[in-house]
């Protein structure tokens, strides 16, 4: 049976030190990091990957979405030159057709890409 003489000295156990208590903080806040990367960040780095990847995949006659909203099919794409060799950057000019406007916008303006015979793919 226990007394009560020996409950304070357990309670005194169960306090973490001071030390102890600096390492569990850090411990703490690391593992929150963690979390925050696997389920946060990372899911974002791929997401932004895919998108980069697919606005420079686009061609002739794929369907666009841009930034401000505007529908449009890729009618012609003008690369910059670089040593004499085109070089897919996001200044580059793409003309698309909308309704009866052809709209001259940039790479880097394309929120999404709708390529012809295939599902919608959002970003």
């Amino acid at each position: 049976m226990m007394s009560f003489t020996t409950v304070p000295a357990l309670l005194a156990l169960m306090q973490p030190s001071s030390s102890n208590g600096a390492f569990q903080q850090v411990f703490m806040f690391g593992m929150i990091f963690v979390i925050f990367y696997f389920f946060m960040i990372l899911p974002q780095q791929k997401q932004r990957k895919e998108h980069e990847k697919r606005v420079n995949e686009v061609k002739r006659g794929d369907e666009v979405v841009t930034s401000g909203g505007v529908v449009g099919e890729v009618m012609h794409i003008r690369e910059t030159m670089k040593d004499g060799a085109s070089v897919k950057t996001p200044t580059d000019r793409i003309t698309i057709k909308s309704a009866d406007a052809r709209i001259v916008i940039e790479r880097s303006s394309i929120a999404r890409v709708v390529t012809v015979g295939t599902a919608d793919k959002t970003t």
